[in-house]
């Protein structure tokens, strides 16, 4: 016979995860006492620090790779702009030198 998942709300899956980060007890003690799979906190916590993080998921390959492409960004558009003021007129008329 199937289990009925069991469904947590914002505010218990928010708190679960508060004491996890605050008392820096492991994840699977936090779990026993609260009654819930430890599988299923660890999500939760990591799901908190990717979204405190900002990394939305991304591997520490790809965080680093944006890392480097944003640098790189940033150098071609300055280059572009030292082109497009020595085509002519500054940036003001960018629009003119295309």
């Amino acid at each position: 016979m199937l289990e009925k998942r069991k469904a947590y709300d914002l505010e218990f899956r928010e708190g679960a995860v508060r004491i996890v980060e605050e008392t820096k007890k492991p994840i699977a003690q936090v779990a026993r006492d609260l009654g819930v799979n430890e599988g299923t906190l660890g999500y939760w916590v990591k799901l908190a620090r990717e979204a405190r993080e900002g990394t939305g998921g991304l591997s520490k390959g790809d965080i680093e790779e944006l890392k480097r492409l944003r640098v790189e960004n940033a150098e071609l558009r300055m280059e572009r702009d030292v082109l497009i003021g020595s085509v002519g007129g500054g940036p003001g008329h960018v629009a003119d030198a295309w």
